[in-house]
């Protein structure tokens, strides 16, 4: 009889995919990849397809930068990892929390690597609720801020959060951009989470007098204020932080996805006095194993590098008006957009996904957002040329004609 090792030689790559590994969904997009490179990820059958979301802003300067790859093959070739975060002095993470600190305002100057922007959520909510001694959290409907119990408690969707009950107690939502928010800030209140654009509710950035509002009332009562940028940081908007283009700062900032140059990492940043509030009583106040990994450190410093060295950000204004111009069509009822980053608007969720089906047969990858599924997700990386981003736009506009011809 063929041994269970044997048999398991003799599956695909598919088969293994659909045995072994958990499915967070009943139809994945199924394509089997073998490289990736530049704006270009490529199948096993050697075709090649557009990242249009940058694999959700994780890659803003492409896939595979030869000056990533080199500083990760350095790095590894010295040590992975050591020991759990924080005990030793390690130049990846402490030259990385420079580096960032260096292109923040002055008071966000200490950093705690994590693992992903879901823990940076965690390890927040934990800093405010120390630091200030208060039980309640305020946060936004049509948020996402990550799928852990306390990143889910704060999630803004009761169809996401549902399943999972019982979560966090002292969660408030509020509607976005509503001044109702203002009065529910109160003395009780540890901290607002928000985003400074709202990424999956379909790219909705906030008002000017709106967000003064929110952070004046902060002061006020002594609540901390904490802007989570995990997918608007490292340029998708136009600046690096998109809270840059408000005048308006956090006591906390999040970050994630592009953070690690596509290594896994996430951030919460604040002052040294707040981030005092975890050495101790409880010392470890905030503890992870592989947060701050020195190979994800490296990639994301040698990310940052090449992106304040080129001058895409400096181009992202003229690239989304290429988009807005371009992509114009009669099913198209929206495009909310910030930045290289557009949400395209249709009637429904059925429409939107045959055109996204259309959009990966012909080469682009697209999808659509967890709080706005009629609407299409563009966001490459922030490297696109606009001869690139022209064939980005036939791709989109070849697809929507082809559902509308077909329907």
């Amino acid at each position: 009889m063929e041994s269970k090792d044997k048999r398991i030689e003799a599956f695909t790559n598919r088969q293994l995919f659909l045995t072994y590994m958990a499915q967070t969904s009943s139809e994945p997009i199924g394509l089997e990849m073998k490289k990736a490179e530049g704006i270009y990820i490529i199948d096993t059958n050697d075709k090649k397809y557009i990242d249009g979301i940058a694999g959700f802003s994780v890659n803003n300067i492409g896939h595979s930068h030869p000056v990533v790859v080199k500083a990760v093959q350095d790095q590894v070739a010295e040590y992975m990892h050591l020991i759990v975060y924080g005990e030793f002095i390690q130049s990846p993470q402490a030259s990385y929390a420079k580096l960032l600190t260096d292109h923040l305002p002055t008071h966000l100057n200490c950093v705690y690597f994590t693992n992903s922007g879901a823990e940076a959520v965690e390890g927040a909510m934990k800093l405010a609720k120390r630091v200030t001694n208060r039980p309640n959290i305020i946060a936004f409907k049509n948020a996402y801020h990550g799928s852990t119990q306390g990143a889910l408690s704060i999630m803004g969707d009761e169809y996401w959060r549902n399943a999972y009950r019982p979560l966090l107690s002292g969660i408030t939502h509020a509607d976005y951009g509503n001044y109702s928010v203002i009065d529910l800030i109160d003395n009780n209140t540890a901290c607002i989470i928000m985003e400074v654009v709202q990424a999956e509710a379909g790219i909705k950035p906030a008002n000017l007098e709106w967000l003064s509002a929110i952070r004046n009332k902060c002061n006020e009562t002594g609540t901390l204020l904490v802007f989570d940028e995990i997918q608007s940081g490292f340029g998708r908007t136009g600046s690096l932080w998109a809270f840059q283009q408000y005048g308006i700062e956090p006591d906390i900032l999040l970050l994630g996805k592009a953070l690690g140059g596509g290594m896994p990492l996430g951030a919460f940043i604040s002052s040294n006095e707040k981030m005092q509030a975890l050495t101790d009583n409880p010392v470890l106040g905030h503890i992870t194993t592989f947060g701050g990994h020195p190979v994800s450190c490296t990639a994301g410093k040698a990310a940052l590098d090449v992106l304040l060295k080129n001058k895409w950000i400096g181009e992202i204004i003229h690239k989304e008006q290429i988009l807005y111009k371009r992509l114009q069509h009669p099913l198209i009822k929206a495009a909310h957009r910030c930045g290289l980053w557009m949400a395209l608007q249709f009637e429904s969720f059925e429409i939107n996904k045959a055109i996204i089906h259309n959009c990966i047969k012909n080469g682009l990858i697209t999808d659509w957002f967890l709080f706005a599924p009629n609407c299409l997700r563009i966001a490459p990386p922030l490297s696109i040329t606009e001869t690139e981003l022209h064939l980005l736009c036939d791709i989109i506009m070849e697809s929507i004609t082809e559902f509308d011809t077909h329907k």
